[in-house]
């Protein structure tokens, strides 16, 4: 999603807050002053940078071998992580020819467009609920350019997803101040995009979605609630031949997520049952006789990690990525995460901000205060914070001048509040830091539990001072928590944080990189030496180069490139290659969304709704594609190796994928 931005009809006229303003001094030199100090910076940061570059660049990520001194066997033959405990061996099977980890947005794209191919396709989904960003994620509000909306170029399964999302009902039920029956589309007005709606009605939409594709391909099956833990090999290490995971089943019926995945996290992801689960093992692997084709589609890139594969994590600096904006490599800064919450115009005698008064941080209410900040925007009134991403509203007015009403509600995500992007400690786990927590034996997640904790904090206190300061008569507010929550936790916040950015490969040999990612230039039609990736274009997106900083505590150089974010209409309408998709080293794994293979940079335009789901759509398609031509040997990467990229990009054509910009 976006930084706060007034999004005007007038392609031209649209603005972005900027992030981390300070107060400038009422100093002014004179002229050569400013010439000599712009020099003097310039040779300085470049010198500094050039030398971070140099000491800092990532090399490939190499198969760990086992050290000799270790009592217990870590690593197979070919690097790969052995699973310590090991996977049950009563676990229950199930049999796939697209096995898909993580039910993000990203791979419901990929699980429907699996289906609709005609392959039995399996998705397993760490939370109690599918679509990863309109849902578990809070995200739910349609971010997309104004280019796309203007021509309405769109993926066919995108523009249909949306139009299910607008037919699901608005909230559950036992809302009844709601007249009966009401969906999305009566109570549907926001500014942020055209959609917004709860993430009840997002996750119902998934579901549908789904459903309606299982009809092609009638054994295919999915489920939330379902952790990875890991993967078995063929005896070359280039096919995985299992998929290992553990589905929780609470104990009690009512069960509700704590909206504290800081405190739930290691239970979600562990072998054993504990007082709130009984565990069950699952194992996905191919139907006797057949292959399977896996995909990636977690947030995080999950089974990337675990395997070690190559990839990058982080910001990178010029001397890596060539790219004009890049400042270091610094693998420490990834785009800020959010934990969004929904907050109601309704009175609840404070009982709301009385439970966010206990909350007890980490870093003291004023240093969390400090980066609170709604800019240039009300709170109240028209065009303003609370109608940005309006999940629910009474009137369906206008919400560019209108004022909200009693009983609307807005999902907070907002730049200058419930972004985290401090880096004391990083929220993703480095390759060396899963190695020595033991992770890759026993996968966890590959997150660090106490930059969720921090994150999660500052969600809530930033609703508190949202209520200190805003709260009147004739705004009560509540923060919409517990059972009857459209964001249904505890806390009011939600089940997984949005994501910006994780892990994303390094693809194989290709357009004159050893190791493929796509780069700003490639991107922008202001820069000299971008890329045409149409030969092998598999699906398009297109968005501003949209940056949601990082930062250290103490304001150390964070070497994130500051200077990369421009508006839309300085990004040419993205394609996306089948390379990008294809991690190395295992030749029969996707990837199916965000952790696709682009610059840190690149991830700032790729990240948003569409471009995730463009990837998760050609990824189920393509893997499907490849399972059901009956060839062993052909594998993604044999697509393009023998000059069948163009059967591929016909089938994608004939489910609706966009893989040409129509001028």
């Amino acid at each position: 999603m976006s930084k706060q931005e007034n999004k005007s009809e007038d392609f031209n006229n649209r603005e972005e807050e900027t992030e981390n303003l300070e107060k400038k001094p009422s100093f002014r030199p004179k002229l050569r002053h400013i010439f000599v100090m712009l020099f003097l910076g310039v040779v300085i940061s470049g010198a500094a940078a050039r030398t971070w570059q140099i000491s800092n660049k990532p090399k490939s990520i190499e198969p760990i071998a086992q050290d000799p001194s270790s009592p217990i066997k870590l690593f197979d033959n070919n690097g790969y992580p052995l699973l310590n405990p090991p996977a049950p061996a009563d676990a229950e099977v199930w049999e796939c020819e697209v096995a898909i980890v993580g039910g993000s947005l990203g791979g419901v794209a990929a699980a429907y467009h699996a289906m609709k191919t005609g392959a039995t396709t399996c998705l397993i989904e760490l939370t109690p609920m599918l679509g990863g960003q309109v849902s578990s994620q809070g995200v739910s509000a349609i971010d997309e350019s104004l280019l796309m909306r203007y021509r309405q170029q769109f993926p066919l399964s995108w523009t249909h997803f949306k139009n299910i999302i607008a037919s699901q009902p608005a909230l559950p039920e036992k809302y009844s101040y709601l007249k009966p029956g009401a969906v999305v589309a009566d109570t549907n007005s926001c500014w942020v995009g055209n959609l917004c709606f709860t993430p009840y009605s997002g996750e119902l939409a998934s579901e549908e979605f789904l459903r309606e594709s299982q009809r092609s391909a009638p054994k295919s099956r999915w489920s939330t609630q379902i952790a990875f833990k890991g993967a078995s090999f063929n005896e070359k290490g280039d096919r995985i031949t299992a998929i290992h995971a553990v589905a929780r089943i609470p104990r009690d019926p009512n069960y509700l997520p704590q909206g504290r995945l800081s405190r739930e996290i290691k239970s979600w992801f562990n072998w054993n049952s504990d007082e709130t689960f009984n565990k069950k093992p699952i194992r996905l692997q191919a139907p006797a006789g057949k292959q399977m084709i896996v995909i990636d589609s977690t947030d995080t890139a999950e089974v990337i990690a675990w395997a070690n594969l190559p990839h990058r994590v982080g910001s990178e600096g010029f001397a890596t990525t060539g790219e004009v904006h890049a400042v270091a490599d610094n693998p420490e800064c990834t785009q800020a995460f959010t934990f969004p919450f929904v907050l109601k115009i309704a009175d609840d005698e404070g009982r709301s901000l009385k439970e966010l008064r206990k909350v007890q941080p980490g870093y003291s209410r004023e240093e969390h205060r400090k980066d609170y900040d709604l800019g240039r925007f009300p709170m109240f009134e028209g065009n303003s914070v609370f109608n940005y991403r309006r999940i629910v509203s009474m009137k369906r007015d206008d919400p560019f001048k209108a004022i909200p009403a009693k009983g609307d509600m807005t999902v907070i995500n907002w730049n200058r509040g419930n972004d985290w992007g401090l880096m004391n400690p990083p929220l993703i786990l480095t390759d060396k830091q899963i190695r020595d927590s033991g992770q890759q034996q026993n996968w966890l997640g590959g997150l660090n539990t106490t930059a969720l904790k921090d994150g999660e904090n500052h969600a809530l206190l930033f609703a508190e001072w949202i209520m200190d300061k805003y709260v009147s008569t004739e705004f009560p507010l509540r923060i919409m928590s517990g059972p009857d929550s459209p964001m249904p936790t505890e806390s009011g916040l939600s089940m997984y944080p949005y994501i910006r950015e994780g892990r994303r490969i390094l693809g194989r040999s290709a357009y004159g990189q050893s190791e493929f990612l796509m780069r700003e230039q490639d991107i922008r039609n202001d820069m000299e030496g971008g890329r045409n990736f149409t030969a092998t274009s598999i699906g398009l997106t297109h968005y501003a180069i949209d940056m949601h900083g990082c930062r250290y505590r103490n304001w150390e150089p964070s070497k994130a490139p500051s200077s990369a974010p421009a508006n839309e209409d300085k990004v040419r309408p993205i394609i996306l290659p089948f390379e990008s998709l294809i991690p190395q080293r295992i030749d029969n794994l996707l990837i199916g969304g965000k952790a696709m293979a682009v610059s840190h940079i690149v991830n700032g335009a790729t990240r948003i709704h569409v471009g995730e789901w463009s990837a998760g759509a050609a990824a189920g398609a393509a893997a499907a594609w490849i399972v059901l031509q009956d060839d062993p040997s052909l594998t993604p990467q044999a697509i393009l190796d023998r000059g069948r990229i163009g059967d591929l990009q016909e089938l994608l054509k004939a489910q609706g994928m966009l893989v040409e910009w129509v001028n």
